[in-house]
């Protein structure tokens, strides 16, 4: 059974990512966890929550939280009522990341589906600060953000972006093959260059690695000129190829580091309009059992 976090805050872009959780999983065991947290403004840390009077803290802000995500439990089961879906809802006087990060130790999670936006709105900013922290700050769990107007398709085509400089390992790559073959999708190896130039040895030897791991997987290997930034050339790549899903690792030098650091986030509008699978670097980061599991089913 798969276990997926949704964080929310009751927007429509939050409503936009729990749908499409729902959709992409619709065929698997799932337990979701809604989550929802609050800081009342008289309480900026936790340190000063530690002295305030327990019933402000559960008062109407705390209850504001449990039955928003009581009716967001009530509108999935009307709308959707799949037997193989279970939800439980997390409502947490704390800061978000932090609750999230809890709950992916302790529930061993596969999965963490947000929108893009945060509540601010503002459409010249990549992803919401929220979204943005948590990409940063979660290291063994993979995180899906959703556009907010995205309407669901299924990933038949998939773009994983890679510059080959470093070598992935399989239980990095598994999130990517597991919905790859769970759809019979395409993988679209996207390699962006500024200067168009042969492979050194080092990227041949991972383009390599690549393949063997996506034998099972029809994939292709594009490459690509830089067009004023990554964002943006990756952005044009997926409109043209009309891609459903893309996909990048997101480690030290990556496409993906480069993207989301915060003097970009505010120079660059990455408008992407399809879901962005950011998968962690799991480094010297123990997988989850879910890692494990899915490496001796591909290995069997």
């Amino acid at each position: 059974m798969k276990k997926i976090v949704i964080p929310t805050d009751f927007s429509d872009n939050a409503w936009n990512a729990t749908k499409y959780a729902l959709e992409l999983f619709k065929e698997e065991e799932c337990t979701f966890f809604l989550v929802n947290t609050y800081t009342p403004a008289i309480a900026n840390s936790r340190f000063m929550a530690a002295a305030i009077n327990g019933t402000l803290i559960e008062g109407g802000v705390s209850l504001a939280s449990k039955k928003g995500l009581q009716a967001i439990v009530k509108k999935v089961k009307k709308s959707y009522n799949n037997p193989k879906h279970s939800f439980r809802t997390i409502s947490s006087f704390s800061l978000l990341v932090d609750e999230i990060k809890e709950i992916v130790e302790q529930k061993n999670i596969d999965l963490i589906v947000t929108g893009t936006k945060g509540s601010s709105g503002v459409e010249e900013i990549f992803m919401g600060s929220n979204t943005v922290r948590i990409i940063k700050s979660i290291k063994n769990c993979p995180v899906l953000a959703i556009p907010e107007r995205f309407d669901y398709s299924s990933p038949l085509e998939m773009a994983f972006a890679t510059d080959f400089n470093r070598f992935y390992s399989l239980s990095e790559l598994q999130p990517l093959i597991t919905l790859a073959k769970a759809f019979k999708s395409v993988i679209r190896i996207v390699h962006v260059q500024y200067e168009i130039k042969a492979l050194t040895e080092l990227q041949h030897f991972n383009l390599g690695m690549l393949r063997k791991y996506f034998d099972e997987v029809e994939h292709y290997v594009h490459t690509v000129s830089e067009l004023n930034s990554i964002s943006k050339t990756l952005e044009i790549f997926s409109s043209e190829l009309d891609i459903h899903l893309l996909a990048m690792l997101n480690y030290q030098h990556s496409y993906m580091e480069k993207v989301t650091r915060e003097p970009v986030v505010k120079r660059i509008a990455f408008h992407t309009q399809i879901p962005l699978l950011v998968i962690p670097e799991l480094g010297m980061v123990p997988p989850s059992n879910a890692y494990k599991k899915e490496q001796n089913v591909l290995v069997k």
